[in-house]
């Protein structure tokens, strides 16, 4: 197959409506708008969600809850998850990144105290839970907030 014998699928292509091309066409003279009436203007027509003057459904429901523009949205590490890293390594976000640990968006990274830590790592975080700080050190690593 050659770039010049592509062809759209047959009945993907139509052509146009032609308006206003007289009685034969089957649209002309009013060109399919009906007689008079804002449909019928040049520039008429509503705007999406307007129902005549009757209270628009998107204002007749109530409006429920609050979004806070503030949210800090936190990316959690459980010690168990850090089991993976060999001893002595250095643990951040890029290598957190590299072994799938962090996925979509975030503001920060928190290692909690789920699970138990058997070797010494440096972990380099946001933010760290009292048990998580405790368990790390306690098998000979350390926690550096960044």
């Amino acid at each position: 197959m050659k770039l010049n014998e592509l062809k759209p699928p047959e009945g993907s292509r139509k052509n146009r409506k032609r308006l206003g091309r007289g009685q034969g066409s089957g649209t002309g003279k009013t060109s399919g708008k009906g007689h008079k009436g804002q449909n019928s203007r040049s520039g008429g027509g509503v705007r999406p969600g307007f129902e005549g003057g009757q209270m628009p459904l998107q204002r007749r429901l109530p409006k429920r809850g609050f979004k806070n523009p503030f949210k800090v949205k936190v990316a959690e590490v459980t010690l168990a998850q850090l089991e993976r890293f060999a001893p002595d390594s250095v643990v951040d976000a890029q290598a957190l990144a590299e072994e799938g640990l962090l996925k979509g968006k975030f503001d920060c990274i928190k290692l909690l105290g789920t699970g138990e830590l058997k070797h010494a790592l440096t972990v380099k975080v946001d933010k760290v839970s009292a048990g998580a700080k405790a368990k790390v050190e306690a098998a000979g690593g350390k926690v550096e907030l960044s």
